[in-house]
């Protein structure tokens, strides 16, 4: 799936312990770079606990489709309403989804 400029938006996951995240930011704005999109994970447990099957499935179902309710989300996905908001909540708080005013979700990634 591409945006709307036919280019696909990617995010990077990592695994970067948070000093060297700052210290990639501060290079970058001391070279006026930009940086890729990219969420870093202090390590794996932390990455796989964000990160299960069924968050992962939620993602994919998400990416590229912009806002969905939670209900259409639990729709594409098989799965309860209440164990999704859940999910969606836990990748919200992780900064991997958005929410809008209307309270629907949204991964801003293809």
């Amino acid at each position: 799936m591409t945006s709307r400029g036919g280019e696909m938006k990617t995010v990077q996951l990592e695994i970067k312990r948070f000093d060297d995240v700052i210290g990639d930011v501060a290079a970058a704005l001391a070279e006026d770079k930009s940086l890729p999109s990219r969420i870093s994970f202090d390590n794996v447990e932390a990455l796989w606990k964000i990160l299960s099957p069924k968050k992962m499935e939620l993602l994919q179902a998400m990416a590229g489709q912009g806002y969905l309710s939670i209900r259409e989300i639990a729709r594409r996905v098989n799965r309860d309403v209440s164990a999704v908001h859940r999910d969606i909540k836990a990748l919200t708080d992780a900064g991997l989804v958005e929410r809008n005013s209307e309270r629907q979700a949204c991964f801003p990634y293809d």
